[in-house]
């Protein structure tokens, strides 16, 4: 509603960890009636990322929701929230395209995320959840399929860390990245044909 008259729309998504996804059940974040700050905080990574790929204009004036539920947290839910996230954005603006309600795929990269990790001494790709808990160091990149970065969130877990680890922790989320761009292409393929 707030770009009611701007002609461009919006893309957000609501991110939630089902009841089971971890060992222990969790309670509803709605039953609260309130969202954990952990939940907002990602749900607010999950449209940034997805917005820096959409051309908001040729979107229109509509709002695209997309409905993040973890049904299996074992590490990197944030990351994987925001690969499935793109490839449902992708699905659900197709038919848009088809009636011709907009123009084109108003996509203009792919955006996928991973976890990098030190653990033990050694850079670790896309950990799980047992790694995650023992990492000294822990970050997130959200990255285009043309390496360019979106958001980077890195954290000193047992302290501050050396920044000439960075560039070692970019290089291998871009590995990681390009796979699971190669994925999501694959996921799409069928359904619609890639932009890009």
């Amino acid at each position: 509603p707030f770009r009611r008259g701007t002609g461009g729309g919006w893309v957000t998504a609501e991110y939630a960890m089902l009841p089971r996804a971890t060992g222990t059940r969790q309670a509803r974040e709605g039953i609260s009636g309130r969202v954990r700050g952990r939940s907002q905080e990602i749900q607010r990574l999950i449209g940034r990322s997805l917005r820096a790929v959409v051309d908001l204009q040729a979107l229109g004036e509509r709002t695209v929701i997309l409905d993040c539920d973890v049904l299996q947290a074992d590490g990197g839910t944030r990351a994987a929230a925001i690969c499935g996230a793109f490839v449902a954005l992708c699905l659900a603006l197709e038919p848009l395209r088809q009636k011709e309600i907009i123009d084109i795929l108003p996509v203009r990269d792919q955006v996928a995320a991973v976890s990098v990790g030190v653990v033990g001494g050694r850079l670790l790709l896309d950990l799980d959840y047992q790694e995650d808990s023992e990492a000294e160091v822990d970050a997130n990149f959200v990255v285009t399929r043309r390496g360019e970065l979106v958001e980077v969130q890195a954290t000193g877990e047992e302290g501050p860390f050396p920044r000439q680890l960075l560039p070692d922790m970019l290089e291998l989320a871009l590995t990681g990245v390009a796979e699971i761009c190669r994925v999501q292409e694959e996921a799409l393929k069928p359904w619609l044909p890639l932009p890009w």
